[in-house]
C-alpha cells in the first residue's frame, strides 16, 4: 500500500504493528506481524533510513513516528526526489546535443551529417561572422558564465550593431548574476537600446547560439567554450534545441523589471540554488552553474540553510519541499 512511498511490505508490516503496539519488542512484533526476527530487523532498518522510526527517551527502544508526520516526512523526501529530476529534464535536450557533439568530434567530417566542427576561438569567432551576415530573421543566445569579459563584449558589439540595423531579431538569455556587473548591464542595455531582447534566468544548461531556427552553434565542452565548437543543423537536433530555448525564454524575466520572488520570497536564483543543494551539488559547482562567486554560493546556501532550520543540504530540499 505504502510501496509507492518508498516502503516494502515488511517494513509497512513492522510500522503498522508498531503503531498498534508502542512499546513491542522485536520477538513481539515478529510474532504480531507473522515473520521472523531478522525480517523485522531488515524492516526497522528500512524505516530508520526514512526517519519513521526514533529512539524513544523513555523505553531506550525505537518508537513509530505519528502517521501524520511520518507520511509528511515520505511524501516531502519524494518531492525532493521528483524536483531533483524534473531539474535534470529540463536540461535534457541540451545534454543530449552536447553528447552528439563530442561523439561527432571522435569521428570523420564525412560520416557525420549535420554537424559542422570548429577548432579554436578564432574559427568559432569567423563562423559565427558568417553566421551573422547570412541570418534571415532572427538569432537566439544564450550566455551562461555570469558577467561578460570586456574582450567578448568588444568583439560582440560589432555584430550586435550589424544585426540590429538589418532588423535581425535578437533574443539574449543571461543569467540573473549578471545585473550586478555594471560592464554587462550596459551593454545589455544598449544592446536593448537598438531593439535587441534580454533576459535573465537564475541557471543556463550550455552557451548556445541558434541562428533562424535553422542552425545551433554550441560549445564541445562547458569547461571550455572556446577551445571548440559544434555547428548543428540536424532538423531533430534543431527542433530540440529551439524547444528548450523557448521554454527557457518564456520562464526569463527582462533586465529592465526588477527580479521576480515567488510566494514564499524567494528570487529565481535563491530557488535554483535549493534546487541545487537538493541534488547534491558542492557550492563551487553551484557557483559555475549561476555564474557567482564561491564565496557567494556559499553565503545564499547558508542564509538558505538557517531560514529554512536545516542542519544539511539534503534537509534544506525537503523542507523547502514542505513549505511548497
Amino acid at each position: 500500500m505504502l510501496s509507492a512511498l518508498g516502503l516494502d511490505t515488511t517494513a509497512e508490516a513492522v510500522y503498522r504493528a508498531m503503531l498498534a503496539e508502542p512499546g513491542g519488542g522485536v520477538a513481539a512484533l515478529a510474532t504480531r506481524i507473522g515473520t521472523t526476527e531478522q525480517l523485522v530487523r531488515e524492516g526497522l532498518d528500512v524505516l530508520s533510513g526514512l526517519a519513521l522510526v526514533r529512539p524513544s527517551a523513555e523505553t531506550g527502544g525505537l518508537r513509530a513516528v505519528s502517521p501524520d508526520i511520518g507520511m509528511e516526512i515520505l511524501m516531502a523526501r519524494q518531492q525532493a526526489e521528483l524536483a531533483a529530476q524534473q531539474q535534470r529534464l529540463e536540461a535534457s535536450r541540451a545534454v543530449a546535443a552536447q553528447l552528439i557533439a563530442e561523439y561527432a568530434d571522435m569521428r570523420p567530417a564525412a560520416a557525420s551529417p549535420g554537424v559542422e566542427q570548429l577548432i579554436g576561438l578564432d574559427r568559432i569567432r569567423d563562423r559565427l561572422t558568417r553566421l551573422t551576415r547570412e541570418v534571415r530573421g532572427e538569432v537566439m543566445t544564450f550566455a551562461p558564465g555570469g558577467p561578460q569579459t570586456e574582450e567578448n563584449i568588444a568583439a560582440s558589439r560589432p555584430l550586435d550593431a550589424e544585426l540590429l540595423e538589418r532588423g535581425i531579431r535578437t533574443r539574449v538569455v543571461y543569467l540573473d548574476s549578471v545585473r550586478h556587473h555594471k560592464p554587462t548591464v550596459e551593454y545589455a542595455n544598449w544592446t536593448a537600446s537598438l531593439g535587441g531582447q534580454v533576459r535573465t534566468v537564475a541557471s543556463l544548461p550550455t552557451r548556445l547560439i541558434i541562428v533562424d531556427r535553422t542552425t545551433a552553434v554550441i560549445p564541445v565542452s562547458s569547461e571550455d567554450t572556446a577551445g571548440g565548437a559544434v555547428v548543428l543543423t540536424g532538423q531533430g537536433t534543431l527542433t530540440a534545441l529551439c524547444a528548450l530555448y523557448d521554454s527557457v525564454w518564456a520562464a526569463a524575466q527582462p533586465l529592465g523589471e526588477a527580479p521576480a520572488r515567488d510566494i514564499h520570497g524567494l528570487s529565481a536564483q535563491e530557488g535554483a540554488i535549493i534546487s541545487l543543494l537538493s541534488a547534491g551539488h558542492t557550492d563551487e559547482a553551484i557557483a559555475k552553474r549561476l555564474g557567482v562567486s564561491a564565496r557567494t554560493s556559499r553565503r545564499i546556501a547558508n542564509d538558505l540553510m538557517e531560514r529554512l532550520g536545516a542542519r544539511s543540504r539534503f534537509e534544506a530540499g525537503v523542507r523547502a519541499v514542505q513549505h511548497g
